[in-house]
């Protein structure tokens, strides 16, 4: 690893759900490709959770940027989140390229996040690590307002 190379440079923020406090239901992160990068991590943060809220998070995977034939990724689910313990947490979900079913074409993922129960405050990243060509901070999604 070389260690003069900027974080920027290896990571980039792909897709986003902004910190807000969010009714039951789902919400699902844009899609984005994972062959631009040879890891990715999605980050969950947890607020205040409603009384007797879940939250529940995991990849999908799809084969086109508007989900195509979308599909959990196997093993990519984190165990649910609750009330009783869930207030100011963090979850994190890494994956690889190999996670995904490239035979089938599934080449896209995006993070999905439940929210059971009760309106709970959430937010969410999703990151691309070590790119394969270019300065990762070139694929940040556009919302990305500064790079220092």
């Amino acid at each position: 690893m070389n260690a003069n190379i900027k974080l920027n440079e290896r990571i980039a923020i792909l897709a986003t759900l902004d910190p807000a406090s969010v009714a039951p239901g789902t919400v699902v992160s844009t899609w984005v490709p994972a062959a631009n990068f040879h890891s990715l991590a999605a980050i969950l943060q947890t607020g205040a959770l409603g009384a007797s809220a879940t939250v529940d998070a995991k990849l999908r995977q799809a084969q086109d940027a508007t989900g195509t034939n979308a599909k959990d990724v196997t093993g990519k689910a984190v165990t649910q989140l609750v009330a009783a313990t869930g207030n100011n947490k963090q979850v994190s979900i890494e994956l690889r390229g190999d996670d995904l079913d490239a035979n089938n074409g599934f080449g896209f993922i995006a993070l999905s996040v439940t929210v059971g129960t009760a309106a709970s405050i959430v937010s969410a990243l999703l990151v691309g690590a070590n790119p394969r060509y270019a300065p990762a901070s070139a694929f940040n999604q556009a919302a990305v307002a500064q790079v220092v």
